[in-house]
């Protein structure tokens, strides 16, 4: 070994995954590592996304970490801006803007196994070298584009909600929305009391329960702030109501009737916020919830009780320069375009997000897609030693991301701090450590929701290209738990000349 790194760490990505792993390399005493972004500014998903209407889809009291709460929240769940603001004051307090490279895209990553380290390769042509990677760039940050004909021969502006044009005034236009997911759910009703028509396109239904949203007045924000143990009774509470809305009902839908409970639910909202029995019906998903992340909405729903607003679930069979045409030949003319399509999740060229060639130059896609989608906690890969992902597959189980977040990065530290007290170079996964989670994960199976017959009909981009769903099927205590407990002895510690590093028990 003759070459040295530019840094001992390097994390892609400045969003919450970026910023939460940049704070706790740093308590760990691991300084020589720098946050590589490709925007121009941090916080990831509420950088990128500025629609209307947008907010956290969970209480805030969970949406945050759990070593920087905020009592100053305006809402129980706060407007997107506010996120933004929490990523700045994050990177502010604990000084982390000097140690991001903004308009920093990473194009691609080879691993080096002479020398043990990570060649990433930089839009500008330019090469950034390091010993350790963590990937924290997220799955949702590429907005995909419906798959329709014509959506490029449009006339008018098209906006797809992941990247908002400001300069587009609806006022007083007719405007047709393609999608009813998440971001639909905040946008439609954010819009449409301005616009002069506005036509919804639906495929499938999503399940809208009520939100138990309400404004946080300066007497409640003080009380957060200034009484003992407010806020940790505050933030359990919170996290137990996550907790039952999701993980509970997808994880334990055979164990658990939580989901039954849920639907029951989400049809009373539905009776009580649609008048007409025919849109009800058009509303009513027929799969479980859970199949799809349920959405939660005070406003959603009743929308489309206004006389401006169209239903539309007829297939779009095409995009004309003057609006869409639809399977059964009815056309809906339109001024604006909106696509609230998503983002690519599973799809090629997102997971990974760029080329990533491991030991061999063995491409990471190419071995997903061989071996199918997965990763030692959600975090490792076997054979490509020295890369970490925060958001790998069989990480997540749909509780708060800053959960997940904390959880890996504490992965991610005891394995740093091994490699450093024992002199390591590299760091990898086992393939049998590897196999015994996965198979783990696949045997919970049954208990899912993913895989009861319903979820067929969902549309739900959960399921990857092999038809798995590649969610960590755990409460969030217990990933917690293994992140804090995990044998080390799972990983070989290796120097460069390949010779294994003896591992001392304990860390």
């Amino acid at each position: 070994m003759s070459e040295q790194p530019d840094h001992e760490v390097v994390v892609i990505g400045a969003g919450f995954s970026g910023i939460g792993a940049a704070i706790k390399l740093d308590d760990a005493g691991i300084l020589d590592y720098v946050l590589l972004e490709e925007g121009d500014g941090v916080g990831g998903t509420w950088h990128w996304n500025t629609y209307p209407g947008i907010g956290v889809d969970i209480p805030s009291f969970s949406y945050q970490f759990s070593f920087e709460q905020r009592s100053d929240w305006s809402r129980v769940y706060a407007p997107g801006r506010e996120l933004k603001a929490y990523a700045e004051h994050c990177v502010d307090s604990y000084g982390l803007r000097s140690r991001i490279r903004f308009g920093t895209k990473v194009t691609g990553a080879s691993f080096d196994d002479g020398e043990h380290l990570w060649r990433l390769e930089i839009g500008d042509g330019s090469t950034v070298t390091a010993r350790f990677v963590i990937g924290a760039t997220g799955v949702l940050t590429q907005p995909k584009r419906p798959e329709i004909a014509g959506v490029e021969a449009f006339a008018g502006p098209v906006i797809h909600t992941a990247r908002w044009d400001h300069e587009q005034d609806l006022r007083g236009k007719r405007v047709a929305i393609i999608g009813t997911g998440a971001s639909a759910v905040q946008v439609i009703p954010s819009i449409a009391s301005e616009v002069e028509h506005l036509t919804v396109f639906q495929r499938t239904p999503i399940w809208c329960l009520p939100r138990p949203d309400a404004a946080l007045p300066w007497p409640v924000r003080a009380a957060l702030s200034r009484l003992p143990g407010a806020k940790l009774v505050t933030r359990i509470a919170s996290q137990a109501f996550v907790e039952a809305t999701f993980p509970l009902p997808a994880h334990f839908h055979g164990v658990l009737p939580a989901a039954n409970g849920a639907e029951r639910l989400g049809r009373a909202h539905l009776r009580r916020q649609v008048k007409d029995p025919e849109l009800r019906r058009k509303l009513t998903p027929e799969y479980a919830v859970g199949c799809k992340r349920p959405s939660f909405s005070n406003t959603y729903l009743a929308t489309f009780n206004r006389p401006n607003v169209t239903l539309e679930t007829t297939p779009i069979e095409a995009v004309a320069e003057t609006g869409i045409r639809c399977a059964d030949g009815s056309e809906h003319d339109a001024d604006v375009l909106i696509l609230a399509t998503g983002f690519k999740v599973f799809d090629q060229g997102n997971m990974p997000p760029f080329p990533i060639r491991g030991r061999g130059q063995v491409d990471l896609e190419d071995w997903w897609m061989e071996h199918r989608f997965q990763a030692y906690e959600g975090i490792s890969v076997p054979g490509f030693p020295s890369l970490f992902l925060v958001l790998g597959p069989y990480g997540y189980n749909g509780a708060s991301y800053f959960t997940l977040i904390e959880n890996q990065v504490r992965h991610i530290v005891r394995c740093l701090k091994r490699a450093r007290r024992d002199g390591s170079t590299a760091i990898e996964v086992t393939p049998e450590a590897n196999r015994r989670y996965f198979e783990s994960m696949l045997a919970r199976r049954g208990r899912q929701v993913f895989f009861q017959d319903s979820c067929s009909v969902a549309n739900s981009y959960y399921f990857d290209r092999h038809g798995d769903v590649p969610f960590r099927s755990s409460l969030t205590l217990e990933a917690a738990w293994h992140s804090a407990r995990f044998d080390l002895d799972d990983y070989r510690f290796t120097v460069a000349d390949g010779a294994a590093v003896e591992a001392a028990a304990g860390a």
